[in-house]
């Protein structure tokens, strides 16, 4: 017998089984148990037809398993005999917890050591950048932990859990030194996936670089940036701080004196936790394992960012929608944010309709029903021709969603020279 399949091993797997047959309601107790936990590839099948007649709220004994693997043809891989001494091996139930955790627990192991020849292989295979092999390696870490369901607490349980949430008076929120919009809600939420949209030209970036200017203060911040460089972001947040014209500092026009401004500029953003990678076509993936890599570093993230969620690269199986595929993408987001206890901003394009609108509304989000239903926050920046200021362009801060925080409208004023918002009464 070999390491990964002691006889202690198959003797705790038929005793799982075994407490089955005897009462199936076991199920809800060991519901943390996967299939590829049994080592016995016959006890994984059996494992998973016991789940599938449960989830179909049929019976679970030795015929309606063997039924239905002679409805699959598939009566050579079972004897009935093997089923009856499966039956006739665990006389109780209590124990079928502490059996399951054994199982569960060499499974673990197992999966542990073929990890080590796995992320050998991948040595071999030629991916296209050094990340896109490190988010395949932390792709198969991450595999290595079982799949935890959660299970229901009592209150009572949970008691200390949140009297100490009370008392230790932890800040949850981010201010973003928008005073307006952080004297409203507190700034930007841990766990929120916040969605910044809008149509072009209406300082969807220049919005977002600010805000992570503020945002830094707080703590570490990721920007995905896929249409412009890191370059590009530098001159915009430079222009931002110091007023020097974003013209100016593109076309590199400055003169010894906003050189100078720039250089001190540059020393303090650098002090930020400010980090960028400016490659076009990111996966989500790739960012949970980049996210998870600085949070090892870090601690906390304040915030991770992408600009924008229509570029990423979003793999669409062949039954899926357009939609259903970025639907996974912002699910995914949404449990970045919660996993890292962090702010996602994911910047989204808005449709063509929507100017043909007073004001926008949710299903004018591109590709719209999956955002709005994951995001906890749908922001809006548009732009209405009636609303004039002479010292620049006045952008709408529409909240057209927002879960705890209601919705809002802030009037702002877009100095896009200098790449500045400010809030206007």
């Amino acid at each position: 017998m070999t390491s990964t399949g002691t006889i202690e091993n198959l003797s705790a797997e038929q005793s799982v089984l075994g407490a089955v047959f005897l009462d199936p309601n076991v199920l809800d107790d060991i519901s943390f148990l996967e299939e590829r936990d049994f080592v016995d590839p016959k006890h994984q099948e059996i494992y998973k037809v016991m789940k599938y007649l449960d989830k179909h709220n049929k019976p679970i004994d030795i015929v309606t398993v063997t039924d239905l693997y002679l409805q699959h043809q598939k009566q050579e891989q079972l004897s009935i005999s093997y089923l009856t001494k499966l039956a006739e091996s665990c006389p109780t139930t209590a124990n079928v917890e502490h059996h399951a955790d054994i199982v569960r627990s060499k499974a673990v192991r197992r999966r542990g050591a073929n990890l080590g020849h796995e992320i050998s292989e991948l040595s071999r295979e030629d991916f296209e950048t050094d990340e896109d092999y490190y988010a395949a390696v932390e792709a198969k870490i991450a595999d290595l932990r079982p799949k935890e369901n959660g299970r229901m607490r009592s209150l009572k349980e949970t008691r200390y859990e949140y009297f100490n949430h009370l008392v230790t008076k932890k800040v949850e929120y981010i201010p973003t030194h928008f005073p307006k919009f952080d004297s409203w809600c507190h700034g930007l939420w841990r766990g929120w996936l916040f969605v910044s949209a809008g149509r072009p030209s209406v300082g969807k970036t220049a919005k977002l670089l600010q805000r992570v200017m503020g945002v830094a203060m707080t703590g570490p911040v990721l920007i995905f940036s896929q249409e412009m460089d890191n370059d590009q972001l530098k001159d915009r947040m430079i222009s931002n701080y110091t007023g020097i014209p974003y013209n100016r500092i593109k076309n590199k026009e400055m003169n010894a004196h906003q050189y100078a401004e720039v250089e001190n500029a540059y020393n303090a953003l650098q002090d930020l936790p400010i980090f960028i990678q400016d490659s076009a076509g990111v996966t989500i993936e790739e960012v949970r394992a980049t996210a998870k890599r600085y949070q090892r570093k870090y601690g906390d993230l304040a915030m991770v960012a992408v600009d924008y969620l229509q570029i990423m690269n979003i793999p669409q199986k062949k039954s899926e929608t357009r939609s259903q595929a970025i639907g996974n993408v912002t699910k995914a987001a949404k449990q970045i944010a919660r996993e890292m206890n962090c702010c996602f901003m994911m910047l989204s394009q808005m449709t063509r309709d929507s100017e043909n609108f007073k004001k926008p509304q949710l299903s004018h989000l591109k590709e719209s029903g999956a955002i709005e239903q994951d995001a906890d926050v749908v922001e809006f920046l548009w732009h209405d021709p009636n609303d004039r200021e002479q010292q620049g362009k006045v952008i709408q801060q529409f909240i057209a969603k927002g879960r705890d925080i209601g919705i809002n409208e802030f009037r702002l004023l877009f100095r896009g020279w200098k790449q500045h918002f400010e809030e206007l009464n």
